[in-house]
């Protein structure tokens, strides 16, 4: 055998046994992985839960981050309770209003009632004052003579609800003086006595001045005021001056 052959031989080797190591060790290596791994899968999880049972470590920017996130939820916060505050606010602040409203509308509804009850209430005296002044512009003109005196004597006769008529009052007018309303008894009883009777049906002052009728003048002369006297007394004496027929 030639030097060269061995030569070439010892390198042929040399590369077989440099692929036979590393052939070893490729599998000493796998070897020692089989080794490391767990014999049931409770054990792959330990190193999962240990790693989320560690602390997280956070930077100084993810800190920040946080606080900002932090500051930015109690300003939102913050801001939803005073925009609530302001709605309730505005809310108690309209119902104030609606209530201020409608309570001057009350009293204004009350203050035109009032208003125009005053106005009816003078319109109506301004009608009753209007009517009196109509009813007196209307009030009969009666004659001055013995037809005008006994109407007159019955129109306040019949207002002051004293009965008599026409028919009676003259009759008795007639009887007792004639018709002349300046008649007076000088001769009688009464006269002795000092109390003449006077006027158109012949009363006596004291007669009259207890049966005066108001609103007449206070003579025993004047037409009106003694026929209205005479009958008042004939009322109270004999029902009526239609019932007398003789000196009374």
């Amino acid at each position: 055998m030639s030097v060269s052959r061995i030569s070439s031989r010892s390198r042929r080797l040399n590369k077989t046994q440099k692929l036979s190591v590393a052939g070893v060790s490729t599998l000493a290596a796998a070897a020692v992985a089989f080794s490391l791994v767990p014999n049931d899968a409770s054990a792959t999880t330990e190193p999962q839960a240990a790693a989320a049972a560690a602390p997280v470590a956070y930077t100084g920017s993810q800190t920040q981050s946080l606080k900002a996130t932090g500051l930015s939820q109690n300003t939102t916060a913050e801001r939803l309770a005073k925009t609530a505050d302001a709605a309730k606010a505005k809310e108690e602040a309209a119902k104030k209003k609606s209530a201020a409203k409608a309570e001057a509308k009350a009293k204004a509804v009350a203050e035109a009632k009032s208003k125009a009850a005053a106005k009816a209430k003078a319109d109506a005296k301004k009608r009753s004052a209007k009517k009196a002044s109509r009813a007196a512009d209307r009030k009969p003109v009666y004659a001055n003579n013995l037809d005008g005196w006994i109407r007159e004597a019955l129109s306040i006769m019949h207002e002051k609800k004293i009965p008599g008529t026409y028919e009676g009052l003259h009759r008795n007018i007639i009887r007792e003086s004639s018709g002349d309303p300046r008649a007076i008894n000088n001769w009688d009883i009464n006269a002795i006595n000092g109390i003449p009777s006077k006027g158109l049906l012949q009363v006596i002052k004291p007669t009259f001045d207890f049966y005066h009728v108001k609103g007449t003048k206070h003579d025993q002369y004047d037409p009106v005021a003694n026929i209205t006297a005479a009958a008042n007394y004939a009322a109270d004496k004999y029902g009526s001056i239609d019932n007398v027929d003789s000196a009374y």
